[in-house]
């Protein structure tokens, strides 16, 4: 029997679920990342590439590519990592390529100084965390398999206290923690990973059923396609379903409408139960008169915003949540027309403070600032730190606003729904017409964060800058459409 090679990254996959690996390589046509995965990808390969710009002078092991090496790409790296290691002398590699045991990996930075070597592993996020710790114990192994004994192995992780002073200096934007004794006690385990791993891999699919492993420590790509018995009515719909979901497998039980009376208990897994196996929607008479109350004017408002691991504009930080675009419909009663009023720049320069002061031009002085979420709280927040002079308007709006999830979430909800109060998963239930399916490229919110990266960018046309605007200002517009339509259903509730 051939021994199957593996990465380092299907090695972490089999750690996270065997299940996962075994699609990887057995079913690779499943595996589709979502757009916001898609993001963090782009996220590590530019804090990748800036760790390299950190570190100057070092020989890029393999051609560059934007990425992921394969097959002749791959070995290309491998041999000019021996060739370099063959010089005498201090080095400094980037993506230095080693295999061993048909296990292959790439180190992020590998230094060898008056002969004596280590590596560091870049990581996007704010702090170290345990898989991180497994990864370098892998590349570890590797190397010592290749007899280079790793003396010190780092983690650089993003600072999320640094700002950016917008002069194209970020030293001191990753933050390097020693991780040497946590990867040397890892080290031991690792033939048995990749033994274990490899054996599972000449067997049939291994028999991993929905759980805590969907989401950690990364999400899942096929954790839609792992949830496909029931006609998507499965258990792991039930909302904050916690250890009850293995337990409800484990016992058999796939499909909600499945499950015996009395196996469940708290309210919400009672009401998405019976909800779902009388297959008609329940709503509430509370939240019809909790619509009849609003006031008029209602401003039925949403935000977008961005954020960067690599900040772009002077005084932002990594990973600040900076808002961009905005939509706002304005219901003033007695029948008359909705207004719409909005807000998006994508010239390159900082938006934030015109979104700032657009918001206030237009969400006026009384009637109730209508949102899904109290995430529009937090961004007003935002701004109203980052400018006093507008903070007592910002406050003021602040002050007015009504979440309409809540009341929902308590009186609503419908067999399709499947577990789910988001505003994406009540619009189809409410208003079909509405639901985002008609939209294109941009129809969630971090389809608009990925139009607005290219939106900005010097490299995009002029008219591929206008085509992106109108995609992102119809996504937002849905948003504010979607509440006036919920609204005036549930008010006739």
């Amino acid at each position: 029997m051939n021994q199957r090679g593996l990465s380092k990254s299907k090695v972490m996959s089999g750690l996270q679920c065997p299940k996962l690996l075994w699609l990887q390589v057995h079913r690779p046509e499943l595996i589709e990342y979502d757009p916001s995965t898609q993001r963090l990808f782009a996220a590590g390969h530019k804090v990748g590439a800036l760790a390299q710009e950190l570190h100057p002078g070092g020989v890029l092991a393999g051609p560059k590519h934007d990425g992921p090496l394969r097959g002749g790409d791959l070995r290309q790296a491998e041999d000019d990592t021996r060739g370099l290691l063959a010089q005498p002398g201090d080095l400094n590699i980037y993506e230095a390529t080693f295999s061993a045991d048909g296990v292959l990996v790439r180190t992020d930075l590998f230094f060898r100084e008056d002969g004596h070597c280590r590596f560091t592993e870049v990581k996007s996020s704010t702090k170290c965390k345990p898989e991180y710790v497994q990864d370098a114990a892998i590349q570890t192994w590797v190397l010592r398999q290749c007899d280079i004994q790793a003396e010190e192995v780092r983690l650089a992780h993003i600072d999320n206290t640094f700002t950016y002073a917008g002069d194209g200096d970020y030293s001191g934007l990753l933050t390097e923690v020693d991780i040497t004794a946590e990867v040397n006690a890892l080290v031991p385990s690792v033939p048995g990973w990749v033994a274990e791993l490899r054996a599972m891999l000449e067997g049939p699919t291994p028999p991993v059923h929905v759980g805590p492993q969907c989401n950690k420590p990364n999400a899942c790509p096929l954790k839609s396609y792992c949830q496909g018995e029931g006609d998507g009515y499965h258990v792991a719909c039930l909302p904050r379903g916690g250890k009850l979901i293995p337990e409800l497998q484990a016992e058999g039980y796939f499909d909600i409408r499945n499950v015996p009376e009395g196996r469940l208990t708290t309210p919400d897994h009672l009401r998405v139960w019976r909800v779902t196996r009388a297959g008609a929607p329940e709503v509430g008479r509370a939240l019809g008169e909790f619509m009849r109350s609003l006031p008029f004017p209602r401003y039925y408002f949403d935000f977008e915003t961005i954020s960067y691991a690599v900040p772009i504009w002077a005084g932002t930080r990594p990973y600040e949540v900076l808002p961009t675009q905005f939509s706002c419909h304005v219901d003033r009663g007695g029948g008359g027309e909705i207004g719409h009023l909005e807000f998006l720049d994508v010239s390159g320069d900082p938006p934030m403070r015109a979104c700032a002061e657009a918001v206030v031009a237009s969400l006026g002085n009384d009637g109730p600032v209508l949102t899904y979420t109290a995430y529009e709280k937090g961004v007003l927040g935002w701004m109203a730190n980052a400018y006093p002079d507008l903070a007592p308007a910002l406050q003021s709006i602040t002050d007015r606003i009504v979440d309409l999830f809540p009341p929902i979430r308590a009186d609503y909800y419908h067999p399709d729904m499947r577990g789910s109060w988001s505003i994406k998963a009540v619009v189809p239930t409410v208003a079909p017409d509405l639901a985002y399916d008609d939209l294109e490229e941009v129809r969630d919110g971090t389809g608009a964060q990925v139009a607005f990266d290219e939106a900005i960018s010097s490299t995009t046309t002029a008219e591929r800058r206008e085509e992106l605007r109108q995609k992102m200002l119809a996504y937002c517009e849905r948003d504010t459409a979607v509440m006036v339509r919920l609204v005036e259903y549930f008010e006739g509730a």
